[in-house]
Formats: structure tokens, sequence, C-alpha cells
């Protein structure tokens, strides 16, 4: 008498969720990074952990940098910065280290942990401010002086690979 309705099937719940997760990621990314100046860029510059002058609008001249803030105490960057320290064997990279204590500090976690990217510790937070960075990770793709691309917590290298080659392409 009565028909059995078809369930659906297993693949169209998993995109369904699939759907859900990523919508819901992207807009709590937007929520984030929505204080980042996407116009014009704050200048960026200071003296790395090893001495170096860095200038991060001088860098992306020619070609994407990413501009990674980060944290020592910060939980997400702990596995996002590996991956950052990996591209900086072939892409240009500057880490703010933001609220990380004073620069032996952050010297000492970095080599700890075998991280060799360029890095501005930005003890009293005038740069992460200046950005409009509430969040740590908190990665910026620069091209030219403009913010190409911005996304805060966990991202994959395919997600961090993909922003900079979008970024070099264009």
């Amino acid at each position: 008498m009565f028909k059995d309705k078809k369930k659906p099937s297993k693949l169209k719940e998993y995109i369904a969720l699939f759907t859900f997760v990523f919508v819901m990621i992207q807009a709590i990314d937007m929520v984030r990074t929505s204080d980042i100046p996407i116009e014009k860029t704050p200048v960026t510059a200071g003296i790395s952990l090893n001495g170096q002058h860095i200038d991060v609008i001088e860098q992306n001249k020619d070609k994407a940098v990413l501009v990674y803030f980060w944290a020592t105490w910060c939980v997400a960057c702990k596995f996002v910065t590996p991956i950052v320290n990996w591209l900086s064997d072939d892409y240009s990279v500057v880490g703010i280290s933001f609220n990380s204590g004073d620069d032996h500090r952050v010297q000492r976690y970095m080599k700890a942990k075998g991280y060799h990217f360029s890095t501005i510790n930005d003890a009293n937070n005038q740069i992460s401010r200046d950005w409009g960075v509430q969040v740590a990770p908190t990665l910026i793709v620069l091209k030219d002086g403009e913010v190409k691309s911005t996304t805060s917590g966990l991202t994959t290298p395919m997600g961090i690979l993909g922003r900079m080659w979008l970024a070099n392409i264009k």
C-alpha cells in the first residue's frame, strides 16, 4: 500500500554536510578578518629576529608575500606554522609574532621547533593592531601593495599554496 520513501544517499548527506561546514568556516573567517585593511596596506617594516631589516611592502612588488601573524602560545599555530616554514623554502614569507614575549623567547621557540622563516617580533602588538589582526594564526597574501587574500585559523598546505599561486598570476 504505502511506498517506502527513498532515503537520501550517503553521498548526498556527505555533500550537504561538507557544504554546510564549508559555508560556516568561510563565514567565521570573514568575521575574523573583517578589520584587515584591504584598500591601503599598513607600513610593515622592522628588524627580524636574525637582525635583518624587513620591509614587507618592498618585498611584494614583484611577487606575492605571505604575511603570517602567529603566536608561540597559539594551538592552531602548532599545525599551521610547520606548513608556513616549509613554504618559506620556495616563497617569500614574513612572520609577525605577536603576544609572544621578548625577542629571546621567540628566538628560542623558533630554534626549538626548527623554524627558519623571517620573523619580526611584534612585542608591543603595534603591527598586529595596524593590520586589525585579532586572531592567531592569520595569513595575508600581498602583491603589489594590495591584499590579495586573507584567512585565519587552521588551513591546509593546498589552501596556502593556492592563495600564493592565485596572487602571483593576477
